[in-house]
């Protein structure tokens, strides 16, 4: 079942189960993902491929977790809750996300692959961990660690 049809059949669940929160947050999705389509159109490209989906949907959990930091530091913790419940939901569509040492175990193997020694590699370094931990972990999170493993 691709994302698509799995959004459309968790509209429906979410309608008849009456969870607002859900059934928004399920919706935005679904526009995103027919956004991203259309815009996609004029390459000759119908639907998104898995790769692409994945990436739309770390989007929307960071600009989600950009939002709980920014409400949290303007004291409205009623809308960080919100915005936390949202990401709750989107993480079920993304893959399962690397546990720390999993994570640092990871980065060691990348810094040691492309033969990085200080902060000066540190580029090299995060573009092919963004690439292999795409939609697996946080970019910032990433990059603290890695800055942290080369200095």
């Amino acid at each position: 079942m691709s994302l698509k049809e799995r959004i459309g059949e968790d509209i429906k669940s979410a309608m008849k189960a009456k969870d607002k929160i859900r059934l928004e947050t399920v919706r935005g999705i679904k526009k995103a993902i027919i956004e991203k389509e259309v815009a996609l159109r004029p390459k000759g490209q119908d639907s998104l491929t898995e790769e692409q989906e994945i990436e739309l949907l770390a989007q929307q959990a960071k600009q989600r977790r950009d939002s709980i930091e920014q409400y949290q530091k303007a004291g409205r913790e009623d809308l960080a809750e919100k915005e936390q419940q949202e990401l709750a939901i989107l993480e079920t569509y993304l893959p399962k996300q690397v546990d720390d040492s999993e994570l640092e175990s990871i980065l060691d193997e990348i810094i040691a692959s492309v033969g990085a020694t200080s902060a000066k590699d540190l580029g090299k370094v995060m573009g092919t961990a963004m690439k292999q931990l795409k939609g697996k972990a946080d970019g910032k999170k990433i990059q603290a660690l890695v800055k942290s493993k080369l200095s």
